[in-house]
């Protein structure tokens, strides 16, 4: 792999006021030109085929692929951040895009074309939104097991989808498990030569992705598909070819949908903006343009945002980051969006001059292209490891990718938040207090268990909670508090929180902590808080009038400390 070369850092608040825009180029060297237009010739090399096969997976001309991938670099190159994101038709989102205007309209009608890109707009404007308001959290939403059952789904539709194209059959209709019942009812009609046609691809891009991922395996395997098609006339042998392909040019103009369509489009606007949002944090944060500074997720939002509502404009569908073509940039040593720039620059060239080279490519090719991106995006090693470590989450996972294959792919992926939602709650829900014990010949007190022989100290209880205090978890953190005090033996004079874990506290937990300081007090029991070291935590308490109620004096740096300003008072001699 190519070395990358580590832009020197810049104080951020120099490179806003210097670079408003194309952040990319902040503190950009002349010497840095070669390996960007390298990156960007392989760059575009990866891109052809897999832009025309990503359209072909939405329902649309292989051309507005390129229109996505324009729309996408262009805009992120001028208002994204990271050196290396590539943003253009991603194959992750298409499936649900497709999936969830084919409910409304018939796919590859003129409205089908418009609805596409008014979505587009609309799931750019909510990530120009969620960029200009800092949500760059929302990112964290989906769990590792639902992102891993989601994109399990995802492959499953993708494959699904690809098979008729591969085995040369008639397309079936209707939901994901009838379609492929229909095909293996089918399969004793299949074309040996586009099944030939479409696994070959595959294997060319498998071969060539094992020998180094900067080898455009795609661009290869069609390249001697459309070989194969001229020089045995294989589109006489039942073989189907793109053909004519005509496309107006790109213009900007704003897609009529009607403003009664608009709310149709809402839900599945959310959907798709979230997991654009996913994907674009995790491959903002997986290649980072300076190791010594945070991603900037919040702008590679927005650049990724603009990406989509230029590709609306041109009657486009909605962009991603994609972490594939990102990784190509920086694996071959580019330096900045002039990378994507320049692949641009070769895909614009295409459509303006070399649309009639692209008519014999058989539609099993750019089939085996999305296979192998079917098979690439399925974690198979974390789908064994959460099985292995965790059962009870790889149930996620498998209910997760059974949504998004057996249901309409919108309600799939939406029962796929939902759950990984529910997950999070959930396990904030089973956080409980724990006793905890001095480590003998230390100061220090940590959670009893039977590894380490704890000791504790007469009359005091100290106990921790290991989670933010809210209203999912108030109830239970106050009745084991109180069952702790009520079961001690004999009656503490000390009740002392270790917070460490508490970071945040809401109102509702705020009363129910009130309440078990009232409680303390009125039997005669001390309460006090120690290393409460979140800072958010601090001021909520103040906030909500628990530290006026403990006592300025009740808050300490460790237990240890919170014990010994609570001793007894020695005797007074006379």
């Amino acid at each position: 792999m190519a070395k990358r070369t580590n832009i020197p850092a810049v104080a951020p608040s120099d490179t806003e006021h210097v670079w408003p825009v194309f952040r990319s180029f902040g503190a950009y060297r002349m010497s840095f030109v070669t390996a960007d237009i390298l990156a960007g010739l392989t760059l575009a090399a990866i891109a052809i085929p897999e832009q025309m096969a990503t359209a072909r997976l939405g329902g649309f001309s292989p051309l507005i692929g390129f229109f996505a991938f324009l729309a996408g670099s262009i805009a992120f190159a001028v208002f994204g951040s990271n050196r290396f994101l590539s943003s253009g038709a991603d194959s992750t989102i298409t499936p649900i895009v497709a999936g969830g205007l084919a409910m409304l309209v018939a796919t590859g009608s003129p409205d089908y074309a418009a609805l596409a890109a008014g979505l587009a707009i609309m799931v750019g404007v909510f990530l120009i939104v969620g960029g200009i308001f800092k949500l760059g959290w929302i990112a964290d939403l989906l769990s590792t097991p639902v992102t891993t059952g989601f994109l399990t789904g995802i492959s499953a539709h993708i494959i699904i989808s690809q098979l008729p194209g591969i085995l040369g059959i008639a397309t079936p209709t209707g939901p994901m498990l009838e379609r492929l019942g229909t095909i293996a009812a089918h399969l004793g009609g299949a074309n040996p030569f586009t099944i030939a046609i479409g696994l070959g691809v595959l294997a060319v891009i498998a071969i060539s992705e094992k020998i180094d991922a900067r080898i455009p395996g795609a661009l290869i395997g069609i390249v001697l598909a459309v070989a194969c098609v001229m020089l045995f006339r294989l589109d006489q042998r039942g073989v189907s070819v793109l053909g004519t392909i005509s496309v107006a040019p790109p213009s900007l103009a704003i897609p009529d949908i009607g403003l009664d369509r608009l709310p149709k489009l809402l839900s599945l606007g959310l959907i798709v903006a979230l997991v654009v949002m996913v994907q674009t944090a995790a491959t903002t944060r997986s290649f980072l343009s300076d190791p010594e500074r945070p991603p900037d997720v919040n702008r590679d939002f927005i650049g990724v945002g603009a990406g989509g509502v230029l590709a609306g404009l041109i009657g486009a569908f909605p962009v991603n980051a994609s972490p594939p073509r990102t990784a190509i940039v920086a694996e071959t040593g580019g330096q900045s969006q002039l990378a994507g720039l320049i692949a641009a620059a070769i895909i614009a060239a295409l459509l303006l001059f070399g649309v009639g080279i692209l008519r014999q490519i058989p539609g099993a090719a750019l089939g085996g292209v999305l296979l192998f991106v079917a098979c690439r995006i399925v974690r198979v090693k974390v789908i064994a490891a959460i099985f292995r470590q965790s059962p009870g989450e790889f149930l996620l996972v498998a209910a997760t990718a059974a949504a998004i294959i057996v249901l309409p792919i919108e309600q799939g992926v939406a029962i796929g938040i939902g759950l990984s939602l529910l997950h999070g709650i959930w396990s904030t829900t089973r956080a409980r207090v724990l006793v905890f014990e001095r480590v003998p010949g230390t100061s220090i007190w940590w959670p009893a268990n039977s590894s380490i022989a704890g000791e504790v100290q007469p009359g005091v209880i100290v106990a921790g909670f290991q989670a933010p205090l809210s209203f999912l978890n108030a109830d239970r953190f106050k009745c084991d508090i109180e069952t702790l005090l009520a079961s001690a033996q004999p009656p503490p004079r000390l009740m002392v929180l270790e917070a460490t874990g508490i970071v945040e506290i809401d109102f509702t937990a705020a009363q129910a902590l009130s309440d078990i300081i009232r409680r303390c007090q009125s039997k005669g029991i001390g309460f006090a808080i120690a290393r409460l070291e979140s800072s958010r935590a601090q001021d909520e308490l103040v906030k909500f009038g628990v530290a006026d109620l403990l006592g300025a004096d009740r808050l300490y740096q460790s237990v240890a400390e919170a014990i010994l300003a609570n001793a007894p008072a020695a005797p007074v001699r006379s």
